[in-house]
């Protein structure tokens, strides 16, 4: 296996940054919208009266990661029925592996 990148050509570079862009925009959205919805919950939470936390940022961010995933695997995200099983596996072993990758990470920087 090759350790060096390639060269990418003038417009292989303006595509990757045309993405990059795209992505960096989409992200903050999202991010803007989790925030958004934790914020209005807790405010609306206020007019019940009760003695309960409202739902933290991370169960939004929750429930954009699960709906995510079922569509990824073609599933109703209602229902939580249908979908590609075989790409699910596929989509599950992704994320064990960037957290394999993370643990091996945070382990070399203890060291």
């Amino acid at each position: 296996m090759s350790d060096t990148c390639p060269v990418l050509t003038p417009e292989q570079r303006q595509l990757n940054e045309i993405i990059e862009r795209a992505q960096t925009q989409m992200m903050q959205k999202v991010f803007d919208a989790l925030h958004d919805a934790a914020r209005q919950a807790a405010a609306e939470w206020q007019a019940v009266k009760t003695q309960e936390n409202p739902p933290p940022h991370d169960y939004f961010a929750s429930v954009v990661h699960q709906r995510m995933f079922l569509g990824l695997c073609g599933a109703d995200a209602e229902t939580m029925t249908g979908g590609d099983a075989e790409l699910a596996g596929h989509l599950i072993r992704n994320q064990q592996n960037i957290v394999s990758h993370y643990r091996w990470t945070a382990k070399e920087r203890e060291d």
